[in-house]
């Protein structure tokens, strides 16, 4: 079986978050594993994000599906690692 890993890059994570985050619901069958960070201290929090995601076994269809959708947000770069 193929293993996806897919990371997401958020440039300006407090206007494309709510987006981002539909996208993953709709597609939440798919997503074994999901991990997001951000870099914050007492007086600010970044930007930037990033989500990595470990999708299931057997989704390329859903993964390309994904990919494109997300890709498809300004301010959103997607990369995937296939094993």
């Amino acid at each position: 079986m193929t293993k996806i890993i897919m990371g997401i890059q958020l440039q300006q994570r407090h206007e494309t978050s709510l987006e981002v985050q539909n996208l993953l619901t709709e597609y939440g069958c798919v997503i074994k594993t999901r991990i997001g960070v951000h870099q914050a201290s007492d007086d600010s929090c970044s930007e930037r994000g990033l989500i990595i995601l470990e999708l299931a076994d057997g989704s390329e269809t859903e993964s390309a599906e994904l990919e494109n959708a997300l890709s498809s947000i300004k301010g959103v770069t997607v990369k995937k690692m296939i094993f």
